[in-house]
């Protein structure tokens, strides 16, 4: 008798992405866009969303965000204080949000009142990788900071998202860092079918491309 075993990560991963699934369309039933940054710690994620809203309500978009960590308050305080609606998701022991957390997540918040949703994932550039939330796009933001072999060490999370982001590009010559290494390996890694938008969200630089290429 063959007997087949079907492990319990995958039964994970398919009833998330199950609940992604519903999670998209309840967003789209409401007419919200919505992104999931992803990155490691320090990559610029909330200072980056920060930006982008701040730019997105001159617009007279309504845009609500969820901070997502492990524990404590600091991203969502710092969003809040920026004047952005936010909900704090602290995941207590898990490294990444997942499609069910989001679920729970969104039915405390009035989705009518929104046109765009950001969702901020835990500062983590592997596990984020492998459990999508529902959202429009997935978005993966690193900085000059963690070096110039980031894409090289991390296929996964860059080929599991849809735009890459290279923050503090305004102090890479400071940190010893060539952002045309990173633009290079990111455009081996995906045959140059994707593109990796250079930015500094300190001195606003670059934001605009951003704004375009989530077509905000």
């Amino acid at each position: 008798m063959h007997i087949v075993q079907v492990g319990m990560e995958y039964d994970v991963l398919r009833e998330n992405n199950k609940i992604a699934h519903e999670n998209y369309h309840l967003l789209k039933e409401h007419n919200i866009r919505s992104i999931d940054f992803m990155g490691s710690i320090g990559a610029g994620k909330t200072a980056l969303i920060i930006k982008l809203a701040e730019k997105l309500r001159a617009k007279g978009l309504r845009v609500c965000a969820i901070a997502g960590d492990v524990t404590g308050d600091d991203d969502f305080t710092r969003m809040e204080v920026s004047g952005l609606d936010a909900v704090n998701c602290n995941t207590e022991h898990e490294c990444h949000l997942d499609a069910n957390i989001i679920k729970k997540t969104l039915s405390k918040i009035d989705l009518d009142k929104y046109d765009i949703l950001f969702i901020e994932n835990v500062g983590n550039l592997v596990c984020p990788a492998d459990f999508p939330l529902g959202t429009d796009y997935r978005v993966v933001v690193i900085s000059t900071t963690e070096g110039d072999d980031m894409v090289r060490k991390h296929h996964d999370i860059f080929t599991h998202s849809d735009i890459a982001i290279l923050n503090k590009i305004d102090i890479a010559s400071a940190v010893d860092v060539d952002p045309e290494i990173i633009a290079n390996d990111y455009n081996k890694l995906t045959g140059g079918l994707k593109n990796i938008y250079k930015c500094s969200v300190k001195k606003d630089e670059g934001i605009n491309e951003i704004l375009a290429a989530l077509k905000l």
